[in-house]
């Protein structure tokens, strides 16, 4: 691959993305700059992509596939392969007459190959899929558990209880042995004994406290006292923190083995440890199962990536998947349904509001549920990018469908709000409007009733005070006189703004009438757009700016582009609900709310004030 490489870019999210089709476009890669890759590093956990594919990318183990791991593991498969064309072709395994041959990696991979064909009954030359060779790690894995057991079955010194066993001898080993020193020591020089056991001072130190076997102080002390003659008693004299140990080693293994006996010397223990010693290796020798041969995980490597390098990039490299809608991006776990609504796009969340901290910055309204299907739990963060936030709330249940069709029981639990659309934007004034007029109006309301229920219950409590004096009459109280005066006054306020609102009226309509007929609509058309032009021009500016960048940011990967989300494309994102195609509908509703005359009302004064305007031409 030369530095000539002809790339050719497709123009998508207002940036352009290079086009990964074929094998050269593949190895051609470490040629392109990264500042035009759209991301550097994706996790590698909460996206929609083979997840063991993943693993063997990321060879640092660290949980993200990197720019330069991706380059390598693009350059190991070429070096593998007998014809790099098999990276753009995405089959789903290996030819083995594809597999390289003229190195010992090579070597090492084609015999797993074969050995693996043999095994299933395919030909030498035929074609391995990934779950084969995947299979094929996982059977290596079984038969080494398999050869290692049945090499065990001969070590068994003590039976079934040999595992019991050997835990006891390997836990009190090294005290045993200090224990023999100790005595060792103490025959050596007579001057030894006293220095080595517990001396007086130690014990006085423990006396004041609350003494309990397993304390640090007792379990560091000697296994039993220190004589010239070295042999342990396993029955009695023995430190409190080890005698159940002690107790347990003598009846589980040093009779089976060595006889009934109440004492141990130091070549008794050393025959015990001999005994055990093949058992001992044995268990080091235990395969891992994760560990296979170079060959049979090469294989499985390579598999992997003939399948799957190109798909990783088109979602790495680039974000074709998701801006051409040809399939889910990696990103996309699932679809939300609610609120007469579908969103796809969904990602995987952790923390919710440690991804609101970034992914607010994405301006887009995001909805965070929380997903439950049995014992299970998750979190995504949907984007609604089509119809309205009215009916969004926290609370609201919906369902989630991941990427395996399995749904899940989804709650609103947190609300980042943005501008959906322009509809909602022009229509936003008017709901304000209309939610302060009716707050305004229930305020009212409430506040009318409860001076009402107030007065109410003044006068009783009045009546009930003027009833319980000595010698009051008990007949009802008579209402106060009427106050003509008072009456007249309230009345003349209420006609002053009546008046007042229908003088307002009256020169709005006045000025109104006088335009010419084509003048009207202009009119009202101008005072809709000073009414919902400032929203709507907000709501535009913040819909161009929508940013897929911080949303994925958010949960780890590391965007390299101002992947952005502009008004057609981030409507696609969000299906309203519409009726199916050739669908009859029927419009009578037998619970549909009574007719309301007003509409009808107001038809006929509007037709009488043009009447009364066109008389006046």
């Amino acid at each position: 691959m030369t530095a000539s490489h002809a790339w050719r870019f497709f123009r998508a999210g207002g940036f352009d993305q290079v086009r990964l089709d074929t094998a050269d476009d593949l190895l051609a890669l470490g040629q392109l700059d990264q500042k035009l890759w759209v991301a550097l590093s994706c996790p590698v956990k909460g996206i929609e992509f083979d997840a063991r594919t993943l693993e063997l990318i990321d060879t640092d183990t660290d949980g993200h596939v990197r720019a330069p791991e991706l380059l390598q593991a693009i350059a190991w498969a070429n070096e593998r392969l007998l014809d790099s064309a098999l990276l753009g072709q995405q089959i789903p395994g290996l030819p083995l007459a594809a597999i390289r041959r003229d190195d010992a990696v090579g070597e090492q991979i084609h015999a797993a190959a074969v050995a693996l064909a043999q095994d299933i009954g395919k030909t030498e030359t035929g074609f391995l899929t990934v779950d084969e060779t995947s299979a094929a790690r996982n059977g290596h894995a079984a038969r080494e558990q398999s050869a290692w057991e049945a090499a065990g079955q001969g070590l068994q010194v003590l039976g079934e209880a040999t595992e019991a066993g050997f835990g006891l001898v390997s836990a009190l080993d090294q005290k045993v042995e200090d224990y023999f020193v100790r005595c060792q020591l103490a025959a050596f020089d007579e001057r030894a004994g006293a220095a080595l056991n517990v001396s007086e001072d130690a014990l006085k130190a423990m006396a004041p406290g609350a003494l309990q076997a397993g304390t640090q102080a007792i379990t560091d002390l000697p296994l039993a006292h220190v004589t010239p003659m070295a042999r342990l008693s396993l029955v009695s004299g023995l430190n409190p923190s080890w005698a159940a140990q002690v107790v347990a080693l003598r009846d589980q293994v040093v009779q089976p083995l060595l006889g009934p006996q109440v004492t141990l010397s130091s070549d008794d223990w050393q025959a015990i440890k001999a005994r055990f010693a093949p058992y001992a290796a044995w268990l080091a020798a235990k395969p891992d199962p994760n560990a296979v041969t170079d060959g049979v995980l090469a294989l499985e490597r390579l598999s992997r990536y003939v399948r799957d390098l190109r798909g990783l990039a088109n979602n790495f490299v680039a974000f074709k998947d998701f801006y051409t809608a040809q399939g889910k991006a990696t990103f996309q776990v699932g679809t939300l349904y609610l609120d007469g609504r579908s969103c796809d796009l969904c990602v995987a969340v952790n923390d919710a509001a440690k991804h609101a901290a970034l992914a607010s910055l994405a301006r887009i309204c995001l909805v965070y549920c929380d997903c439950v299907r049995g014992t299970e739990k998750m979190s995504v963060a949907a984007a609604f990018t089509a119809g309205d936030s009215d009916q969004l709330m926290v609370g609201r249940n919906g369902v989630f469908y991941d990427r395996q069709g399995r749904d899940w029981d989804a709650t609103i639990a947190k609300i980042i709000d943005h501008p959906i659309s322009l509809r909602q934007a022009f229509w936003s004034p008017y709901k304000q409007l209309a939610r302060l007029v009716s707050s305004q109006l229930q305020k009212m309301a409430a506040s009318k009733a409860k001076a009402s229920d107030d007065k109410l219950a003044l006068l009783a409590s009045d009546v009930a005070k003027k009833g319980g004096e000595p010698g009051a009459d008990t007949k009802a109280v008579a209402p106060a006189a009427f106050d003509v005066a008072k009456f007249a006054g309230i009345f003349a306020a209420i006609g002053l703004a009546i008046g007042a609102i229908g003088t307002a009226l009256a020169a709005l309509l006045g000025g109104l009438f006088s335009l010419a007929w084509w003048q009207i609509p202009l009119v009202l058309l101008g005072v809709m757009l000073l009414v919902s032009g400032p929203a709507v021009i907000v709501a535009w500016f913040k819909l161009r700016s929508r940013n897929l960048g911080p949303l994925l940011d958010a949960n780890g990967w590391a965007i390299n582009a101002r992947a952005r989300i502009n008004i057609p494309f981030g409507t696609s994102l969000t299906q309203l609900a519409q009726l199916p195609p050739n669908a009859e509908r029927s419009l009578a509703d037998p619970y549909a709310d009574k007719p309301s005359r007003a509409p009808y009302v107001l038809g006929a004064l509007l037709v009488l004030m043009l009447v009364i305007w066109a008389a006046r031409l």
